[in-house]
């Protein structure tokens, strides 16, 4: 009775799976310009940085709901971008899987900028500076000196982006709807059992594996990084 009361159905086992594809591929295409604007606002002041700041920000503080819906504007088939990607590559992601991989990205950027951009600060100029007087350049320095030194706020960041992008309900819903098998993922899955009656055990199991996801994910965020600033503080004896 206990396992058959734990066991998931194969349209749960489709969604958590479908759920971790959309998750990595979310963080997968938000890393490299995670990092890289994570980078230009650690190291870089001009004009607008502020106004840049804010509007990278905005994900956390509007209703999921609207960024969705300004995704639905914008990548539409009918959007401004939308329509370019369809029209030159026969792209269309409303609806699909790697449209959910975007809302999810979306949402998990802001997370992953942050965390990254902290590492960042905390990494000593003179450093780089002495890598510089040393006759590296700027790439060589940013490779070998900087990212190193910030690997444990990258993992962080990556981390926890995964979870964000993971655990997106609101622009996924707007942008990707709630398709079995498609873009059907763990937390609609869950909202679509709720609103079924006679299913509140299937969404009681699903609540308690959305936990034990989110709670395995912040532990490995904070295993990772302490053993990478363990393994800096070796390397540094």
């Amino acid at each position: 009775m206990f396992f058959e009361a734990i066991a998931l159905s194969d349209a749960e086992w489709q969604a958590i799976i479908l759920s971790l594809k959309i998750a990595g591929s979310a963080v997968g295409w938000i890393l490299v310009p995670g990092v890289a604007v994570a980078w230009l606002l650690a190291r870089h002041d001009f004009r607008g940085k502020a106004l840049l700041d804010g509007l990278l920000h905005l994900p956390l503080v509007l209703p999921p709901v609207v960024v969705g819906y300004l995704l639905l504007l914008s990548l539409g088939r009918h959007g401004w971008l939308g329509q370019w990607l369809y029209q030159g590559f026969g792209l269309s992601l409303p609806f699909t899987w790697q449209g959910a991989a975007v809302a999810g990205g979306v949402m998990a950027f802001p997370l992953l900028v942050r965390a990254v951009r902290l590492s960042l600060e905390a990494v000593d100029p003179k450093l780089e500076a002495a890598a510089g007087t040393l006759g590296a350049n700027r790439w060589r320095v940013l490779f070998t000196i900087t990212l190193p030194l910030a690997v444990p706020g990258l993992l962080t960041g990556t981390v926890l982006a995964f979870a964000r992008a993971l655990s997106e309900f609101g622009a996924t819903i707007t942008f990707a709807s709630n398709i079995p098998g498609e873009t059907r993922t763990l937390p609609l899955a869950l909202y679509t059992l709720i609103q079924t009656p006679g299913r509140e055990a299937a969404a009681a199991r699903l609540c308690v594996l959305s936990i034990v996801i989110a709670m395995l994910s912040l532990m490995a965020s904070e295993w990772l990084a302490r053993r990478a600033r363990q393994r800096l503080q070796e390397r540094d004896r």
